[in-house]
């Protein structure tokens, strides 16, 4: 049988203590990359840099960027980590235009908003002034008349109330093709039917309705004027 080498305890001790030594000063590097992280982090937190540098605002039409930021209560002097998404959603749907608002955390200083917006119907015609008229059945503050969407209709006599409401609820269920092709809506209201309205199209025709129904039977127009004779008009 072959000799075992036998290692001695004194050849044995400096290569345990240089393992040793090894393991200590990977623990104590890890430890410290571990202080510095911890460190980074705190000043990162306590410093401006965790402050919000930029807000990207998305899906908005009607209302504006800065609006949005504004009403998010979002500044440049606000931390990042101090953020209530669920608060700042809630803040934006008090925006009479915003049905749902998300907010998202883009790190390291960035806050993104998406928006959702309540369709413009038309616009109700007050004087010289023009209400915007939201799918929300809400008729909300006059705007400029050079920032009116000429392609939405324009409607006359209407208050805040029922026939409003009905007018407004049936134009939200009409495609947008049809609601654009509506010039005027005047409320003309009978003593059987306090709901009625005289509608005037872009063509030039007349439709006699009752908003109850509206939604209903004016989808039918482009079928119903295909058929009447090139150049007639009528009710």
């Amino acid at each position: 049988m072959e000799e075992r080498k036998v290692v001695s305890l004194e050849e044995r001790i400096p290569k345990l203590k240089q393992r040793r030594i090894k393991k200590a000063n990977r623990r104590a590097i890890m430890l410290l990359s571990l202080f510095f992280l911890l460190l980074v982090l705190v000043l990162y937190f306590l410093s401006p840099l965790s402050n919000v540098s930029t807000v990207k605002v998305k899906g908005n039409d009607y209302v504006t960027n800065e609006m949005v930021v504004k009403s998010s209560g979002v500044t440049s002097e606000t931390s990042i980590w101090k953020i209530d998404k669920d608060e700042i959603a809630e803040n934006l749907k008090e925006i009479p235009y915003i049905k749902e608002a998300s907010v998202e955390l883009v790190l390291p200083n960035t806050v993104r908003i998406t928006v959702d917006e309540y369709r413009q119907l038309g616009y109700v015609v007050k004087s010289s002034s023009y209400l915007p008229v939201l799918e929300s059945g809400k008729m909300i503050e006059p705007m400029k008349k050079e920032d009116v969407n000429l392609s939405a209709p324009l409607l006359f006599g209407y208050e805040e109330g029922k026939a409003f409401e009905s007018m407004a609820e049936a134009l939200a269920k009409l495609p947008e093709e049809i609601v654009n092709s509506i010039s005027e809506i005047h409320y003309t209201p009978t003593e059987t039917d306090g709901y009625h309205a005289t509608l005037y199209m872009n063509d030039g025709f007349e439709v006699s309705a009752t908003s109850k129904t509206l939604a209903k039977k004016l989808v039918h127009y482009p079928s119903i004027v295909s058929q009447i004779t090139e150049g007639a008009k009528g009710v």
